[in-house]
């Protein structure tokens, strides 16, 4: 006789092996759509067995994720433990930046996102295994301008000795930063919030002040709450802090820099007539065209301003760096970066090199058609070019192709530089005119004068060939105002004016001819 207990709950419980295993083999079958996905777009760095030893691998900084660790950096779940399902879409779906780790939503259906999130799972299988991680409550950010307050408590917690004084990475143990791998990593740039790979807004930077980034230096700050070290608040008063740092919006690139007119040029790049001259934003990447290429770049990009007064060409060029290079404490970092870069065309150098930025002119610049090879030009269309390195100095010469550089007789450049906080500041001037028109080429006002940028890193290894470069943009030098612009509105106003008077004046003749009077009979009245 069946018992009344196995009657009740066999059929139930029939009905919930039946559900789990319909969830199991949904989840399976997910998974293996997901490796298909995962074998053609993500193995190539990721590695076939999710590693991180994809045949890529040895030329990124950061290197790519450890799936089999199940260490993420991107979590809204508390440190040292896995991500949501969330969190790995939305790094899958936004990319991280500043890495080479692309947005995949634009190219993936949610349903491959879903099957490759089931598959990144199963490379640590034991790790996501019983109850689904739980996002920790982020909450609202607190009311009013805490950004003074912000700053004291960064000060406080020390933020300072990776991130430097002004956020731009300069730090003093920014040299010695590795991740939990051995790898060197660098802390984030806080002026650049658009690189940072957890979101820009307060509440992402609070997220990530609570969390940690697992798997580097980046510890979380929850310990310092619970402890009573800071309050959540004071939290929340850093991450406002951090988030003034950065421009309020991410710079857009914009194809011509525009070179004002002013009765004299400054001469030196920290003037205080730079700060009312509008910047402009070049991106900068890796050079890999020309062996040896450099997947891992320092600079990130130039801000360039321009003046000129008809007869100078002054141009003002800020980028960041850490390092002042060469410099003896960034030695370890060097040697680090060696090991970890090792399919960049063969080993990088074993001492720092100075840093460098090369500013690169088209020979011709009023032919469009004739335009040179951007990567230093080639022995048909030499590029002419300002060689600037750390030491400081600045040579003049033609280049055809990176590094193949001869220089000029003569001084026709000059530059001034200063470097603070993690920052290169490079004011370089010469005359718009050029006698030597052969090699150096007249800058013309009114026209649009071609320009590329080189930048490169000495204390990462980056040298001549191995760094960061731009495409051709254009600076615009103003032309004079002529005075016409000034008197003619003054003429055609008084040419206005005096028209209206006299339209008023035939006007009012017209209608006291009308009532009878002579246009100049002021005593015709009704008593005549």
């Amino acid at each position: 006789m069946e018992s009344p207990r196995s009657s009740v709950f066999g059929p139930r419980s029939s009905v919930l092996t039946l559900l789990v295993l319909t969830v199991l083999i949904s989840a399976t079958l997910r998974a293996q759509d997901g490796k298909v996905v995962y074998d053609k777009w993500c193995a190539g760095c990721h590695g076939d067995t999710g590693a991180g030893d994809g045949f890529g691998a040895k030329t990124m900084l950061p290197h790519p994720r450890d799936f089999t660790k199940a260490v993420y950096k991107i979590r809204t779940t508390a440190s040292g433990e896995i991500p949501t399902d969330d969190d790995l879409r939305h790094v899958i779906e936004v990319g991280m930046p500043g890495t080479a780790m692309p947005e995949w939503k634009s190219r993936l259906s949610a349903g491959e996102i879903t099957g490759v999130i089931q598959y990144l799972k199963s490379f640590s299988p034991n790790s996501f295994k019983g109850a689904a991680a739980k996002a920790i409550a982020i909450g609202k950010a607190p009311s009013g301008a805490g950004v003074d307050e912000g700053k004291a408590v960064f000060q406080k917690l020390e933020c300072y000795k990776c991130h430097g004084a002004a956020g731009r990475a300069d730090g003093k143990s920014a040299p010695t930063l590795k991740d939990d791998y051995g790898n060197p990593i660098r802390p984030a740039d806080l002026t650049e919030n658009w690189k940072f790979r957890g979101g820009s807004s307060v509440s992402d930077i609070y997220a990530r002040l609570r969390t940690g980034l697992d798997g580097t230096p980046m510890p979380s700050f929850q310990d310092a709450v619970e402890n009573k070290l800071i309050t959540d608040e004071q939290l929340w008063r850093v991450a406002q802090y951090v988030h003034s740092l950065s421009p309020e919006k991410a710079p857009e690139s914009r194809e011509v820099v525009r070179a004002a007119r002013v009765q004299s040029v400054p001469t030196t790049p920290d003037d205080a007539a730079w700060r009312a001259v509008e910047r402009f934003w070049v991106p900068l990447v890796g050079q890999i065209i020309a062996k040896p290429r450099w997947f891992a770049p320092t600079v990130d990009g130039v801000w360039v301003q321009a003046l000129h007064d008809g007869r100078t060409i002054a141009l003002r060029l800020s980028w960041d760096d850490p390092s002042k290079s060469p410099d003896p404490i960034w030695d370890e970092w060097l040697g680090r970066m060696s090991k970890s870069l090792t399919d960049v065309d063969g080993p990088l150098a074993t001492q720092q090199g100075p840093d460098r930025l090369v500013v690169q002119w088209a020979q011709d610049p009023n032919d469009e058609s004739q335009r040179p090879y951007f990567l230093g030009g080639d022995t048909k269309r030499p590029v002419y070019v300002w060689r600037w390195s750390s030491e400081p100095r600045v040579e003049e010469g033609t280049e055809t192709g990176l590094g193949k550089f001869t220089a000029l007789p003569g001084a026709h450049v000059t530059q001034s530089t200063k470097y603070a906080d993690g920052q290169w500041q490079v004011l370089f001037t010469r005359p718009l005119a050029s006698i030597d028109t052969t090699h150096i080429p007249r800058f013309t006002t009114g026209h649009a004068i071609p320009i590329a940028f080189f930048a490169a890193d000495g204390s990462s290894g980056e040298d001549e060939i191995r760094g960061a470069v731009s495409t051709w943009y254009a600076v615009y030098l103003d032309v004079p105002t002529p005075t016409r612009v000034f008197v003619a509105p003054i003429a055609m106003i008084a040419l206005s004016a005096g028209l209206g008077m006299l339209l008023v004046t035939r006007a009012q003749r017209r209608e006291r001819v009308g009532d009878g009077r002579r246009p100049n009979d002021s005593s015709h009245t009704e008593e005549r």
